[in-house]
């Protein structure tokens, strides 16, 4: 006899394995010219009566293409838009450009409204806001863009994470294409054999480095984390290459404390990295702000390798806590550098007794959790109502005998 709550719990399970959403955008003829399955996690920071508050979210079931704001770009122009919205005044925008070997999602808008109580409550504006950054979402043209690992998109207040991606836009038959490029989040595609004579582009994992920064009033950072350089350049035999550069936990690091800003440098033999956290008094939150790279690389047409960004919102935390995120993260600093971190703990500005504060840790670590946990919680339900199924079931079989 089969529990009457089974089925139910069975779609549960299956709603549990589930968490991607498919978005199309069609021509006038009806044609798919953007595909996009992914899922995604929205975190936002925005201002209460008491201070800052964190607002979190999941990509809604019922999230849909918005068509009269998505576009396939036309035959004269090259942008092409995916525009999702995501309930009560919430959009997500994807804005696709092209030239003749790749496309990319050259920017990313979220807008969110202040007046949606359930996802901001208590917030001391009811106004509309949109943030947007650049991307590193890139693929080759007549391509798909796969990427298995989680993107993070930092957008001032704004983190978008989106995991399993599948994106191509500019389709030429309608449907998602059988060869695909791969992110660098997720290695080298499969089909990718590197020359032999040539050394991997890709190592292995780097190892965890452990760096104090100290001034006058004492410790102002504290942070336990292993960082790989990705950077693309040009060669002297006029090939684009991408390449990964482990910081090795022996290189030299020095660092300043200031009111507002500290930094870290790490030096080793080919490179000069600079860190620079930042402070958001209002918020009392601490976060990576600045990235800046000096690197010398033989084999390159231009031997000098130099990037930097100084609007970053990455490993954000409130002063006095710890930033922690076993997950590797990926920090999109330039089109052609990005930063791997791996393994990191970070505390900047407020560090007591040279130890880490409360932790406060990352999205990914939290979602990696939760679908174990509530698997295994669905799986111990479901054995619950078999077993109370076969008391209730012997129960009635016993009442029809009668004593004689």
């Amino acid at each position: 006899m089969a529990a009457p709550g089974a089925p139910l719990l069975l779609l549960l399970l299956a709603g549990l394995a589930h968490g991607a959403s498919a978005f199309e955008v069609k021509d006038s003829n009806g044609t798919a010219c953007i595909m996009a399955n992914f899922s995604a996690s929205f975190l936002t920071i925005y201002e209460t009566a008491h201070g800052s508050q964190n607002s979190s979210f999941t990509l809604p079931a019922s999230a849909k293409v918005l068509e009269n704001r998505s576009s396939c770009g036309g035959k004269n122009v090259s942008e092409a838009s995916l525009t999702i919205a995501l309930g009560k005044g919430c959009l997500l925008m994807l804005k696709f450009t092209r030239n003749a070997t790749w496309y990319r999602v050259q920017h990313m808008y979220f807008t969110y409204n202040l007046a949606d109580t359930q996802r901001f409550p208590n917030a001391s504006s009811n106004g509309t806001h949109t943030v947007d950054i650049t991307t590193d979402i890139k693929a080759d043209i007549n391509k798909t863009y796969r990427c298995l690992s989680a993107i993070q998109v930092y957008m001032g207040n704004v983190t978008i994470t989106l995991r399993d991606a599948t994106i191509q836009a500019y389709l030429s038959n309608g449907n998602f294409s059988k060869e695909e490029t791969h992110c660098t989040q997720d290695g080298p595609s499969p089909t990718t054999v590197p020359p032999s004579p040539s050394p991997p582009l890709v190592p292995t994992n780097p190892n965890v480095s452990r760096y104090n920064v100290t001034g006058d009033n004492g410790t102002c950072l504290l942070a336990s984390m292993a960082l790989q350089l990705n950077i693309t350049y040009l060669k002297k035999d006029n090939m684009t290459v991408t390449r990964a550069v482990n910081i090795n936990p022996g290189d030299t690091f020095s660092g300043r404390c200031s009111a507002n800003m500290v930094t870290l440098n790490v030096e080793s033999k080919n490179s000069v990295l600079e860190l620079q956290f930042g402070m958001n008094v209002s918020y009392s939150l601490f976060f990576l702000q600045g990235v800046q790279l000096n690197m010398t690389v033989p084999d390159g047409k231009d031997p000098t390798f130099t990037a930097s960004n100084h609007s970053l919102r990455a490993l954000q935390a409130t002063l006095g806590n710890s930033y922690k995120c076993n997950s590797e993260e990926h920090i999109f600093v330039t089109k052609a550098f990005s930063l791997n971190v791996f393994s990191v703990q970070v505390q900047a500005f407020k560090v007591e007794s040279n130890r880490f504060g409360s932790v406060e840790e990352c999205m990914q670590d939290g979602n990696n959790m939760l679908i174990p946990i509530a698997v295994g919680g669905a799986l111990a339900g479901l054995v619950l109502i078999v077993l109370i199924a076969y008391l209730i079931g012997r129960k009635r079989s016993h009442a029809g005998y009668q004593t004689i």
